[in-house]
């Protein structure tokens, strides 16, 4: 995918922009290419993202450890506000300052690109399951599920106490 210069969406017929979306992201380890749709929208002083792509990922259980495939799909809408300050901000800035309520919102310069791609890339990241689980029947292994397991000694301090509570 190609970096979109956001002054080039406002020649568009309605200041819009369709991407159809088949490939794979380097970054994205993925079984299957990524299908869909992302569609730009130059709203002025916005932009307007909507995506709706779909692939298939494989992952470990956090269970039994095994690995599975799953559904890996968004159907998603953002806004972007075009703000000509955001250029004025200097990427030297200490890493720990205060922050205003206003500073939480994405922002690119309305002279700017908007890269399809890594957008795409951060919104798969975000739709992966937090908790992954293989299916609703997944045990813990045999080998991890001992009736007796043994202490490290390191913990018997706590054990101690655990068995006081």
């Amino acid at each position: 995918m190609e970096t979109i210069y956001i002054p080039n969406l406002l020649n568009n017929p309605n200041k819009k922009k369709e991407i159809n979306v088949d490939e794979f992201l380097t970054e994205l380890d993925t079984l299957t290419p990524i299908k869909g749709k992302i569609i730009l929208i130059h709203g002025g002083n916005y932009l307007e993202i909507k995506a709706k792509v779909e692939t298939i990922v494989t992952l470990k259980c956090d269970r039994c450890l095994q690995q599975y495939n799953h559904r890996l799909g968004i159907n998603t809408k953002e806004i972007i506000w075009l703000d000509k300050n955001v250029a004025l901000f200097d990427k030297n800035l200490p890493q720990e300052r205060e922050i205003t309520q206003e500073d939480l919102s994405e922002k690119l310069a309305p002279w700017g690109n908007f890269n399809p791609q890594s957008w795409l890339y951060e919104q798969l990241c975000l739709s992966m399951p937090m908790r992954k689980l293989c299916g609703k029947n997944c045990k813990t292994p045999a080998n991890l599920s001992t009736p007796n397991p043994t202490i490290d000694r390191r913990w018997a301090g706590l054990e101690a106490l655990k068995r006081k509570l």
